[in-house]
């Protein structure tokens, strides 16, 4: 069975607030808690007026105090902008207040621009070995193994799920080497998901965590009871894409009728691209673009990204999305 999990980045909607989207996020968690969903994973970003999740592990508790079961976590955590001790506490933290229930994505990228990352106050070295040298050091907090000389409180001897993120082969390399289950970003970056879904699976060592591969990947959901409507929802996350990669991010904006149609064909066609990864539609629609992709890729566990304007119609794309999955599994 392919497990089914929701990234949610807390969207700040035009006209909305940050306060507005947090209680939106704990209500989205409960909800899908209730649908069946494995996991809530939210994710580090800065500098973003539309995204109310920089301040990642605060959010965290606030969607524990929330739910009961669900697992949650961050997907990710980006380990350059921090000390891996720091993550350490935090996180073991998290595993205090709800224990069994914590997963730690860590990704290498800084979540933001150059700007932003000096403002971290991290060093902005670019080595390649660091990223691997951080995970490991944090890996040795949550063992509790002696080997930093600094025992991590809380932290040391947390049940926390650390998962490797990426984008590249790069985290898929690192993550078969570790014996850690893997996330690929192909919900927003696309190409490589193949490529690294095979160096993943081929070169993985198994771990005392994790006996065989395990392999999420980002999916983008639009679901409505019509293929039309749900064209319509989707126009919101294009629509902020959009101005993100054109240097003008925003808040997510209303959906607009014809929007795709607006870019022209060389727009709309690298729009088309970067969110192949993505089912929009009906019900029976969602339910055999789900299928196909699983089918293709063979992933363990779909994570779905689903950015829509008004609370309501994300809840019931949420639903149609949960019925799919559980139809996906019926049929295989």
């Amino acid at each position: 069975m392919t497990h089914y999990s929701l990234l949610d980045l807390v969207p700040v909607i035009e006209g909305g607030s940050v306060a507005q989207a947090l209680a939106n996020a704990a209500d989205i968690a409960a909800h899908v808690e209730r649908l069946g969903f494995t996991r809530y994973w939210t994710a580090e970003h800065h500098g973003m007026t539309g995204i109310a999740s920089a301040a990642t592990s605060v959010v965290l508790a606030h969607i524990g105090n929330a739910t009961s079961t669900i697992r949650i976590g961050a997907g990710g955590i980006m380990l350059p902008n921090h000390a891996p001790l720091a993550i350490a506490e935090q996180f073991g933290t998290l595993d205090a207040l709800f224990p069994g229930r914590i997963d730690l994505g860590l990704g290498r990228a800084p979540g933001s621009d150059q700007i932003v990352a000096r403002a971290m106050r991290r060093n902005l070295d670019s080595d390649a070995n660091a990223f691997p040298q951080d995970v490991v050091e944090l890996q040795s907090y949550f063992a509790d193994d002696g080997q930093t000389g600094i025992r991590a409180t809380p932290g040391a001897g947390a049940d926390v799920s650390l998962w490797i993120l990426g984008s590249s082969t790069f985290g898929a390399q690192l993550a078969a080497m570790l014996g850690l289950p893997y996330a690929f970003a192909s919900h927003f970056a696309p190409d490589a998901l193949m490529a690294a879904i095979d160096i993943y699976r081929r070169t993985f060592r198994p771990s005392a965590v994790l006996a065989k591969p395990y392999v999420m990947a980002g999916f983008n959901v639009f679901a409505a009871d019509s293929d039309e409507e749900a064209e319509l929802l989707a126009s919101s996350q294009q629509q902020a894409f959009v101005a993100l990669r054109t240097g003008h991010p925003r808040q997510l904006p209303p959906p607009v009728a014809g929007y795709r149609a607006s870019l022209g064909a060389q727009g709309a066609a690298i729009l088309d691209h970067v969110l192949s990864c993505s089912a929009v539609g009906g019900p029976a629609k969602v339910a055999r673009d789900i299928a196909a992709f699983v089918a293709r890729t063979g992933v363990d566990e779909l994570m779905i990204a689903s950015a829509i304007y008004d609370h309501g119609a994300r809840k019931r794309s949420l639903e149609i999305t949960a019925q799919a999955m559980q139809d996906v599994a019926i049929a295989a």
